[in-house]
């Protein structure tokens, strides 16, 4: 199982990088556990700057922007 975290206030790129996560997990029938985290001190705690930020097993893999369909999918293909 992979667990990702989706760093972020909640704002909508937030909750559509989660959306996104989740939906493609889906399609490719992996595992995850995703967890939405709002807390400003948390979220500086992995050095992330700008939102929305993607944890995965515990590293951060992306920051900024919504991620993109492919690197989404990359990230659960391995």
């Amino acid at each position: 199982m992979k667990n990702f975290k989706v760093l972020g206030p909640g704002c909508r790129n937030c909750l559509t990088a989660a959306k996104l996560i989740e939906e493609q997990a889906g399609k490719l029938g992996v595992a995850i556990q995703i967890e939405k985290v709002t807390d400003m001190a948390a979220i500086l705690g992995y050095g992330v700057m700008s939102t929305p930020g993607v944890v995965l097993d515990g590293k951060v893999v992306h920051v900024g922007s919504v991620p993109a369909v492919a690197q989404v999918e990359q990230w659960l293909r391995h």
